[in-house]
């Protein structure tokens, strides 16, 4: 598979800034008890990649809150530079609680008004976005409010401009907008990214398509430069100029597939990041993910980048 380009900037500088909503997580487990925990899809993919050993820092606004002090603590044990996170007094944390059935798992959201839906492009801290090898936002991001989807177009603009990279994933949450809005919005997003990280239901809503290899040749053909079609249980399909791969996973006892994407996202990104082949970074993240629906919850079960390893070894 042909590597995306590399960005130019200083190594000492971030791999990667994720921009968008952290949120706390209230998790339903067997005994009836709730879980804490953390999630927020592009927080996620920043623990991800900084437990691969990716510098990364999160670019958002939180609340002046106890959640949010949470998160900080989070993101400082985790080694997740918090220089261009904003403290608001007056809004809140987002949150939301993830029940299971025999049908998956289930999302509510408690996030209108979240400080991170205020973002806009005068709030976003432009210089480290320039300055970082990627930028990673989701339509999560851009789903949140109106500023906030003009703050992640700005933020890409920011990027490009000053040759990073620039990381998508579409996370279509149709609670948060109408299916052909974010049609419109994702796939100019996606014609304009560097490396697309969409899930298989998503894309399949987004494009009418069934067939994962005609979903990867669209995005490939409106524009995306790298393509990560997870799959779920079944790995994941890697597409570029060069062609397509599918990439099973190993075996795992799942549990819990909250955040599994992002686990994938953050690992795939890490090892891009690091120089690693796309199929070499696709191989590493789909273990990564693998080991990650062995435990509740988003943040938890993502594994250090010794556990992967570990994992590979003894796969066959």
């Amino acid at each position: 598979m042909t590597p995306p380009p590399t960005p130019r900037h200083d190594q000492a500088r971030l791999d990667l800034i994720c921009l968008g909503e952290p949120m706390i997580e209230f998790n339903a487990q067997p005994d009836g008890r709730w879980l804490y925990g953390f999630g927020g899809d592009v927080s996620n993919v920043a623990v991800a990649a900084a437990r691969q050993g990716a510098r990364v820092g999160m670019a958002t606004r939180i609340g002046a809150d106890s959640f949010g002090d949470d998160l900080m603590g989070l993101w400082a044990e985790e080694g997740v530079d918090t220089a261009c996170v904003e403290r608001d007094d007056a809004a809140p944390t987002g949150i939301y609680f993830v029940r299971h059935g025999p049908d998956g798992h289930s999302f509510e959201y408690r996030r209108a008004g979240s400080a991170a839906s205020l973002m806009s492009p005068e709030t976003l801290p432009h210089e480290a976005i320039g300055a970082a090898k990627c930028l990673h936002y989701s339509g999560i991001s851009q789903a949140i409010s109106e500023t906030a989807r003009a703050a992640c177009d700005a933020a890409a603009e920011t990027a490009r401009a000053a040759g990073g990279l620039v990381s998508y994933d579409p996370n279509l949450r149709l609670r948060l907008w109408p299916l052909e809005e974010a049609r419109e919005v994702i796939h100019l997003s996606a014609a304009r990214c560097d490396v697309f990280l969409p899930g298989y239901d998503d894309a399949q809503l987004l494009t009418g398509l069934d067939d994962a290899e005609k979903i990867a040749a669209f995005y490939l053909d409106i524009g995306a430069g790298l393509v990560a079609l997870t799959l779920g249980h079944e790995g994941v399909l890697l597409g570029s100029a060069s062609g397509l791969l599918r990439i099973p996973p190993p075996k795992a006892a799942a549990v819990d597939a909250s955040g599994a994407g992002d686990c994938f996202d953050g690992a795939f990104l890490a090892r891009l990041l690091a120089g690693d082949t796309p199929e070499a970074a696709a191989r590493y993240a789909v273990t990564a993910a693998a080991i990650s629906v062995e435990g509740y919850g988003a943040i938890a079960p993502i594994p250090t980048a010794g556990q992967v390893r570990s994992r590979q070894a003894a796969t066959p």
